[in-house]
């Protein structure tokens, strides 16, 4: 009789180590390429901000900010700001931009990116009924219709609803009328 001893690599062990290789290569694999964390871009009306953590001081600087518009590819074309802050967070902000989508990219005082990231600045919302001290609701109620239903001809449309009602009435009185005797009413 042979005793064969299993092989140290087979089971579901090795399966599970396995599986634990294949999930570390992946997670490897799905890293970003640059180092650091990145950068963090946010609106508020049409002021638009980045802030970082990942750019170290150099030669009394710590990098500049560049918010590109559509159709700008380069970091020096769009519209640039010096980083300002601290060790642990460094930013940059820009007053006034218009709507429309931009992409903002940091690069540090050491030449490296620290990140690009698109941010969409909205128009501004126009202010709201509670804002301007009006009722919420239409006066006249919801006005539906095939798109030329806000038009209220008053009169006209109550006579012209009842008209046609009538007509309705009479033409069903019309058609039962013709009927054979025996379906008749």
């Amino acid at each position: 009789m042979r005793h064969t001893q299993p092989h140290p690599r087979s089971g579901p062990g090795a399966a599970a180590a396995a599986a634990g290789t294949v999930a570390a290569v992946l997670a490897l694999s799905a890293a970003p390429a640059a180092a650091g964390p990145g950068i963090s871009v946010s609106t508020s009306g049409s002021t638009v901000s980045v802030t970082t953590s990942a750019c170290a001081q150099v030669g009394g600087g710590w990098g500049t900010a560049s918010l590109l518009s559509n159709g700008q590819t380069r970091f020096d074309q769009g519209r640039r700001s010096a980083l300002t802050g601290t060790a642990t967070l460094q930013s940059a902000a820009w007053q006034s931009v218009l709507p429309g989508t931009y992409t903002v990219i940091v690069v540090c005082a050491d030449n490296i990116t620290a990140g690009t990231q698109s941010v969409i600045v909205a128009a501004p919302s126009k202010p709201t009924a509670a804002a301007t001290s009006a009722p919420a609701s239409p006066s006249r109620g919801v006005m539906g219709g095939l798109g030329g239903g806000v038009k209220d001809y008053r009169t006209l449309t109550l006579a012209a609803g009842g008209a046609l009602v009538g007509v309705a009435m009479i033409a069903t009185g019309w058609v039962l009328r013709r009927r054979p005797r025996p379906y008749r009413l």
